[in-house]
């Protein structure tokens, strides 16, 4: 083992929440150096030509309305540092029925005008949606992403709810989403946008904590858009990258941290496997929490609260995504005018709802809920003129949890044989709305819950949300009671500031940004000396 000299923190990990955490503490005038077990930073920010030379893939997360809507993002400035953002012509398009569709525009009167065709009196009834958002929009964003308690944030939210509304307001808000919809609309369009927006957590649709977070999604998609880096996901990646090393900060690629050393009750540094020593007096761990309490931190050096609360700790479900290159546009049936960049595909809210319940009981669904992403829609840098970067990914249970099949084709060993089985039936529930898709396929990849893992290794079995989203998991619970919902972790010197950490998954940063604070925090009551580099 080499032991190197003493850096003031070390990230674990170059994801996005490593990476705002890394850039605080440099801005601090902290010594930092992340280590990323991969070759490229990024985490699940990254984007490759691995299909086709001539086209971008963003090979997990593509669009970003948190991360322009976070404080934590948008207060490091990285349009400074070369990141540009690109819109599709419209935020959000779900096709239903016969060729109608439900379209979301960043502009509410053009929402409410196509909601209003369909069923008159729903474009209002949005126009009220938006309204009662002006009011608790950006206190709440503030309020879920904060530390826990949100103090401030709670604050300023408790008078916008007051004036929206009241007690009515947080009853709606408390509503799950496939009540809510029936509540707030007569026709089936603003139900789907709110229950499309709700999927893409791992909420069923008929619980509490759907309702808000379809709320929440919708209004950003409302007032911010789903913007998406001009270039690739990558380009995000980039800009946290450069604005960290121009600050002094070192990122080391294809380091896979194998332990984090604690001596006398403290974090005293890491081991890489080639063995080579980092020793620092803070260790922020972009990591997934069964990955770091328990391997990375072995159960003896945890305080025993923690210990039993992951024995409780619940992922979210697998993933599957297929990425296509396309010889032209999704021929879509019915096609909506303003091309949307995010296309959610399922044929009701009950289906969705049905489908989302099957996965939580460790079915496979034989009707999958698709989320798709129209990226040369998006941004026409993606790909040549004419054709079209398209990914479409679905929630399925994880590869231990598989019980069953609906479709009785997949045996949930998620080989080969099973990607390619269901992809192709992701690839026809795309070709039922949008006959001679199939003749379109240029090439075809398929990443399943394994592939996703042996890229990110914080995507355990194919979840993306560091753990379920569900609220005996999440605020005060995340990732376990003991932490009440805060990065410090009971270890002096560790903090948790991955997905699996308050306020959860999302390109947010604020799990990060939190875990930065907090060290901050301990530095500062601790009194340590530290040295200043820059």
């Amino acid at each position: 083992m080499t032991a190197g000299r003493r850096h003031d923190a070390i990230v674990i990990g170059a994801g996005p929440n490593g990476l705002v955490a890394a850039n605080m503490l440099a801005d601090a005038g902290w010594d930092v150096v992340v280590l990323e077990a991969q070759s490229t930073p990024g985490g699940a920010v990254r984007s490759d030509r691995e299909l086709h030379p001539d086209f971008v893939h963003d090979t997990f997360s593509a669009f970003y309305p948190l991360a322009v809507a976070s404080r934590a993002m948008t207060s490091l400035r990285l349009e400074d540092h070369g990141l540009a953002w690109e819109h599709a012509p419209a935020v959000l398009g779900h096709p239903f029925g016969d060729g109608q569709w439900a379209v979301l525009h960043r502009d509410r009167d053009l929402t409410a005008a196509g909601l209003d065709a369909l069923h008159a009196g729903d474009g209002d009834a949005w126009l009220d949606l938006c309204r009662t958002w002006d009011r608790i929009g950006e206190p709440m964003v503030d309020a879920l992403t904060s530390p826990f308690p949100p103090v401030r944030a709670g604050a300023r939210l408790l008078p916008g709810l007051a004036r929206a509304g009241g007690l009515d307001t947080v009853r709606r808000l408390a509503t799950p989403v496939s009540s809510l919809g029936r509540e707030l609309f007569g026709g089936p369009a603003g139900a789907l946008l709110l229950a499309g927006n709700a999927g893409h957590a791992d909420f069923p649709l008929d619980s509490p904590g759907s309702g808000v977070f379809g709320v929440l999604m919708s209004m950003l998609g409302q007032t911010v858009g789903f913007p998406v880096p001009r270039g690739g996901a990558q380009a995000l990646t980039d800009a946290l990258v450069t604005r960290f090393t121009r600050l002094g900060g070192r990122i080391e690629t294809d380091a896979p941290v194998t332990r984090v050393v604690v001596r006398d009750g403290a974090v005293t540094g890491v081991v890489t496997r080639d063995g080579e020593s980092y020793d620092a007096r803070v260790v922020v761990a972009d990591v997934a929490a069964p990955r770091l309490f328990g391997e990375l931190v072995g159960e003896e050096d945890l305080p025993a609260r923690v210990v039993r609360g992951m024995r409780d700790f619940e992922l979210d479900p697998g993933t599957v995504k297929v990425d296509w290159a396309l010889t032209g546009p999704v021929p879509w049936a019915g096609n909506p005018g303003a091309a949307p960049g995010t296309v959610h595909i399922a044929d009701s809210v009950e289906e969705m709802t049905q489908t989302l319940a099957q996965v939580a009981s460790g079915v496979v669904p034989d009707r999958p809920f698709l989320l798709t992403g129209q990226m040369t829609t998006s941004d026409s840098t993606r790909s040549p003129s004419g054709t079209e970067s398209f990914w479409a990914y679905t929630h399925v249970p994880q590869p231990s949890a598989t019980r069953g099949d609906a479709g009785d084709e997949v045996t949930g060993r998620w080989d080969h044989d099973d990607l390619e089985r269901f992809a192709d039936r992701m690839q026809a529930r795309i070709e039922a709305r949008a006959p001679g898709f199939g003749s379109l396929v240029g090439a075809r990849r398929v990443l399943g819950p394994h592939e996703l893992e042996a890229r990110n290794a914080n995507l355990v079995g194919g979840a993306v949300n560091g753990g379920t989203s569900q609220l005996h998991q999440e605020l005060v619970f995340r990732p376990v009671p003991a932490m009440r919902g805060r990065a410090a972790t009971g270890v002096p010197g560790l903090f948790l500031g991955s997905a699996s950490a308050h306020p959860g998954g999302g390109v947010h940063g604020a799990a990060g940004a939190n875990a930065a604070r907090a060290a901050l925090w301990q530095h500062r009551l601790r009194a340590l000396p530290r040295r200043r580099t820059r």
